[in-house]
């Protein structure tokens, strides 16, 4: 018999042998560029993206020795930009007081990948405007055909669509396998993780 764990679990072994993995090389190229030429990298993400984009500045921070922050681990600072300046903003207005340059790096975790035409994260689309006008490098993982996020990065994993009535939880699933992979790539790591090398 057929359930839906078993439906969504197939769906999730579609995802991986559809991903494309010449774009997570060149992620992970970037990534160790970034930390080598003393770049910082600058997660967003909205939602359950958000959560992974925290996640992930631990893990970068920690495992690949790359400085990373997220606007949205700061909710005092997210809510008072948001309140006094608008949602739409709210990336952008965090990336230039934190000074962008050239050297950084900017990564979209995010399903849709911001769309003004549809105003669906618009704060991803205009903190990416802003990213693209200091020159600063932009990475992706999200979901569906990428929206902004994909027209704009210098590399840009789209997690394939295999059900449309599940592309959000394979998006931000995938979100966290592909934040992993970059993490343990040997081009990024270089810190040994605790349950590697405990006896």
């Amino acid at each position: 018999m057929t359930t839906f764990a078993k439906t969504y679990l197939d769906e999730a072994r579609s995802v991986l042998d559809a991903i494309d993995t010449d774009a997570i090389e060149e992620m992970a190229r970037i990534l160790a560029d970034t930390r080598e030429t003393g770049g910082r990298l600058f997660v967003l993400g909205v939602g359950g993206s958000a959560a992974n984009a925290s996640h992930a500045v631990n893990d970068f921070r920690k495992i690949a020795g790359i400085e990373t922050y997220a606007p949205t681990d700061n909710v005092s600072e997210l809510t008072a930009r948001t309140n006094d300046e608008g949602w739409d903003t709210v990336f952008s207005t965090w990336l230039a007081g934190c000074r962008l340059t050239p050297s950084d790096t900017v990564l979209v975790f995010s399903v849709g990948g911001g769309n003004l035409e549809k105003n669906v994260s618009p704060n991803l689309v205009r903190a990416l405007e802003f990213a693209e006008g200091v020159g600063a490098r932009i990475l992706g993982v999200v979901g569906r055909d990428g929206g902004h996020t994909a027209r704009v990065a210098t590399a840009c994993c789209i997690v394939p669509t295999v059900n449309p009535t599940n592309v959000t939880p394979h998006a931000e699933a995938f979100q966290s396998v592909v934040q992993h992979l970059l993490v343990s790539h040997p081009a990024v790591k270089v810190e040994r993780t605790k349950w590697e090398i405990a006896a």
